[in-house]
């Protein structure tokens, strides 16, 4: 432990606490002002607590945060100001005690934000995002704070704290180095403006992808219009114009959950080609919500922050403590499959042109093709019918299918509340408890459908996490999708893949459900964003068993289970089209990495992903997953930020950790259910992502899994 403070450290400290006494009275009247908010009161009640959803008001996010942030600034001041040697205990926990408040507001926030945008949220948006982003600064780079926490993490008798508390150390000492705690003041000064600059162009990012989604579509005016459409979605696209007061009309959304099974199944080659325009000209198409000056000005600001912060790009400085490392290791990832996955899509164009030309189409196969000539393919191939297998996924009933995987992985039963509020009706919530001991473990919350205000796509979120610091405090997470909601009392039918990806968000509920750390800021799903989605890209393995599919993959008109056979196709197609799937995930991949280690080149972004695809030989059937106009994941915030390499990353571990089941006594072998448990779900962040994982499987994950499952030639060893 240190004994003494600096001279230095005393003097910031005294200058620190006249500020803080003069701030005194200003704060106190700004509380009992903003007393009656909703969003600063404590979540009490049943359950342990749970978020007023009822109660509040758009007007209620500016005044809270203002309370809440200063109600945070006077606890930092509290700690950095404290004359006593900093220790782990009055400067580490003391951290971690910190901000209850405004976590509370942050999180439903988040929740209005990514679920009921509106106008007026979206002007809230504008105002309060680079206000959050100062705040952090003033956090991160308060220079007596750090002195602090310096001290603590440079005292050798940090050995003698607890493995979890020296890796709390060592991710605060991270945290505020990679914020640039040690630079100069102006330095500091610079990457804060730069910081609220983000901030403010991440906000306008999303709020153009989110119109565009929302504003445009493609509305059919005829039967004609609708042919090769399979019933349910019919069914949907009558709601979808319903919803948009067309009568006599279908609309199909600019979403990824609307537009993929069109590409699907429309017979209508004009209209796809229509529709995939629209999709993939998101945030592309010079008007009001174009965002590729906006994508120029951020990797201008990233650049420029990275030099600042000691790093060559800001590639570099994310994967600095990620398990990749170094954006090398990320690439060589990608560049050792790349070559595979793009030599089996030009197997599978092969495949879909001489269906083509056999069917006397007359026409090359285009990016609006792809889908739809491969389901032709795989029906010719395998027999298969994706539209068959949809018959037997009811979404309803695979949510049931997860809670079983839950109780049998991970000893959890969910059981259907009532008396919460939630924040749209269609939001059910459920009660989390432990099978064995009966005690409460969490929430879950439920949110499957697509609607207007709601961002596109599917995500897990955690409105509360775990820990046992402020006493035994349940998570409360929540599972995200979008859904096509059709006929009020009909089952919802959904596809494979989106079968996947339901178990897929899932695994990271399950990941936040099944956290025992004592620190939040090692709670759940924190950990690096190259192995957060292992748990979760786990998980889909357990759709596919037999115990699954034969309880709860039952067809939606005579309820039973699905027959062996189709199952067998599906087995025997499980390879199919991996090709079409790996190249559009990697394209998106590398073109992030491409972006973010050009460091301060001013980048046009349409001409730098045309240019650099052409140099990967990208084929043209295909497009990249996520185009640069509209990458959410990179450019809506910093978190996957040179980063979308993580999917990948993830993936050789999910598929080498799913071989250690099959290894042992099969997918419910409760040996390896409890290994999974103890080393990788409910561990957190508590120890380093790599050590977590060679103790769960006993040697570094290796690429011939991955390789296997895909149907590629089998890889090499990943280490982190």
């Amino acid at each position: 432990m240190v004994n003494k403070i600096p001279a230095l450290f005393l003097l910031v400290l005294i200058a620190l606490s006249c500020s803080y006494c003069m701030k005194k009275n200003e704060d106190k009247a700004g509380a009992t002002a903003t007393e009656a908010n909703p969003l600063l009161q404590k979540w009490e009640g049943a359950y342990n607590g749970v978020p007023p959803f009822d109660k509040v008001q758009i007007a209620d996010f500016q005044p809270a945060f203002e309370a809440a942030m200063t109600e945070n600034r006077n606890e930092i001041n509290a700690i950095a100001s404290n004359t006593e040697a900093p220790t782990f205990a009055n400067t580490i926990e003391a951290l971690e005690k910190t901000g209850t408040a405004l976590k509370r507001v942050q999180a439903i926030y988040d929740v209005w934000k990514n679920n009921k945008s509106t106008p007026e949220l979206e002007a809230i948006q504008t105002a309060i995002e680079p206000r959050l982003a100062a705040f952090d600064d003033s956090i991160t780079q308060n220079a007596p704070l750090f002195l602090r926490i310096e001290a603590v993490f440079n005292d050798p008798a940090k050995q003698n704290l607890t493995p979890e508390q020296q890796r709390l150390l060592w991710r605060y000492h991270t945290n505020f180095v990679l914020a640039g705690a040690k630079l100069d003041a102006n330095s500091k000064k610079r990457v804060a403006e730069i910081n609220q600059q983000l901030a403010g162009l991440f906000a306008k990012f999303s709020q153009h992808q989110l119109a565009d989604e929302s504003d445009k579509y493609l509305e059919l005016t005829n039967e004609k219009d609708l042919d090769g459409l399979p019933e349910d979605l019919r069914t949907a696209a009558a709601e979808a114009a319903a919803g948009k007061n067309k009568s006599g009309a279908w609309v199909i959304a600019n979403t990824r959950s609307s537009i993929e099974p069109f590409l699907t199944y429309s017979n209508r080659r004009d209209l796809r080609e229509k529709a995939w325009r629209m999709f993939i000209n998101r945030g592309d198409n010079g008007d009001a919500n174009d965002n590729n000056a906006l994508v120029t000005e951020i990797l201008q600001l990233r650049a420029e922050r990275a030099k600042l912060l000691g790093y060559p790009t800001h590639a570099h400085w994310r994967l600095s403590d990620k398990m990749a490392q170094t954006p090398e290791k990320a690439m060589a990832l990608l560049e050792e499959v790349w070559p595979a996955a793009v030599g089996r899509v030009q197997e599978e164009v092969k495949d879909m042109q001489q269906l083509a030309d056999k069917a006397g189409d007359k026409i090359k196969i285009e990016p609006w093709d792809y889908r739809y000539y491969a389901e032709k393919v795989r029906k010719a191939r395998y027999d298969l019918d994706q539209d068959e297998v949809k018959q037997y996924l009811q979404m309803e009933k695979l949510r049931e299918g997860m809670f079983f995987v839950a109780g049998e992985l991970f000893n959890l039963t969910f059981a259907q509340v009532t008396d919460v509020p939630v924040f749209h009706p269609d939001v059910r919530v459920y009660k989390v408890t432990d099978k064995t001991s009966g005690k409460q473990v969490g929430m879950w919350y439920f949110d499957p459908y697509a609607r207007e205000g709601k961002r596109s796509g599917a995500w897990m979120t955690a409105y509360r996490e775990q820990e046992t610091l402020n006493g035994d405090i349940t998570t409360i997470v929540s599972n995200n999708c979008n859904f096509i909601k059709g006929k009020p009392g009909e089952p919802v039918l959904i596809s494979w893949e989106d079968a996947e990806t339901l178990f897929h968000e899932f695994g990271h509920a399950l990941h936040g459900l099944s956290s025992k750390v004592t620190y939040p800021l090692l709670s759940g799903t924190n950990t690096a964003t190259d192995y957060v989605e292992f748990p979760s890209q786990i998980l889909e393995r357990w759709l596919s068993t037999p115990e699954v599919l034969q309880k709860y993959a039952l067809h939606y008109k005579t309820g039973q289970a699905i027959p062996q056979a189709l199952v067998d196709k599906i087995n025997n197609a499980s390879k199919f089209n991996q090709g079409f799937a790996t190249v559009e995930l990697i394209a998106s991949a590398l073109i992030d990495m491409k972006l973010h280690l050009a460091g301060s080149a001013k980048i046009d972004p349409d001409a730098f992903e045309k240019e650099n695809l052409a140099a990967l030989n990208m084929p043209s059937e295909i497009v990249m997953r996520h185009r640069t106009p509209q990458f959410g994941h990179i450019f809506a915030d910093d978190g996957y930020s040179a980063g979308y390499y993580s999917y990948l990353w993830s993936d050789v571990l999910s598929a080498d950790a799913y071989q250690a089941f099959t290894e042992a006594g099969g997918p419910y072998d409760k040996a390896m259910a409890k290994k999974l448990r103890d080393y990788i779900f409910s561990v957190g962040g508590t120890m380093d992502e790599a050590e977590a994982y060679r103790k769960f499987r006993g040697h570094d994950p290796n690429t011939d899994a991955l390789m296997k499952k895909r149907g590629f030639k089998a890889g090499k060893a990943v280490k982190g």
